[in-house]
């Protein structure tokens, strides 16, 4: 299979403005991964099913990854006005103004965003996997990403369970709706900032901390009826 980079530059070729970037991996695999922006997205998933020397034809996974706001402190130098005190031509203490160059730490937060992550082989032509990676605006009123169904039909169950557990919207998709969980049911569970609830009557086996909890909700239950 060609290297990421080939691949970059042959989608660039055929998609103008894909605007596709290479993700490195570390790992000893060095498996990195191509970012795809999601206007193009759609376009380029096809070009990697279509084009001759590539024929991404199978999907083989789909999954979701949840990425926090990130604090980053970062060190800068900053130069300020100051007055010092400072001897004069005749010996005699004057005021002068200098500039003083100093270091401090300033924080920033990274807003976070979701992520999906699919993995592409050629059965044609025996090589793979592809790792492709979008990401959203945000984790809150911008999660849409387009679908990749209509290019590859494996996607389907695979982004309704992303949608249900991590919130992502696939837009173009045939039945987006959850897979996992019941249509009355709140919220994403995969999501790192989940909060469990701790109404746990449907759990027909409640032990250790989930025991506790459910002793606790019913506890407040009979409080509230008094």
């Amino acid at each position: 299979m060609q290297r990421a980079e080939e691949i970059k530059a042959a989608i660039e070729a055929a998609v103008p403005g894909a605007g596709v970037t290479v993700v490195p991996n570390p790992s000893p695999s060095a498996q990195h991964a191509l970012r795809l922006e999601p206007a193009h997205a759609v376009a380029v998933a096809t070009f990697l099913r279509d084009a001759p020397g590539l024929a991404f034809d199978y999907l083989s996974n789909v999954t979701g990854v949840d990425w926090l706001d990130k604090e980053i402190a970062e060190k800068v130098k900053v130069t300020r006005q100051v007055t010092k005190t400072v001897d004069g031509p005749d010996g005699a203490k004057v005021d002068q103004i200098v500039d003083e160059t100093a270091e401090e730490t300033r924080k920033r937060v990274e807003p976070g965003y979701l992520e999906t992550v699919y993995h592409l082989y050629s059965v044609a032509l025996h090589h793979g996997p592809l790792v492709l990676r979008m990401r959203t605006v945000n984790r809150t009123d911008q999660i849409q990403l387009p679908s990749f169904t209509p290019v590859w039909r494996g996607a389907e169950f695979q982004e309704r369970e992303v949608f249900d557990l991590y919130g992502i919207v696939f837009t173009g998709h045939p039945d987006l709706r959850r897979i996992l969980m019941w249509d009355e049911f709140k919220d994403h569970p995969m999501r790192k900032d989940y909060v469990e609830p701790d109404d746990y009557e449907y759990e027909p086996t409640a032990h250790d901390a989930v025991l506790k909890r459910a002793q606790e909700h019913s506890a407040a239950a009979e409080g509230n009826r008094e």
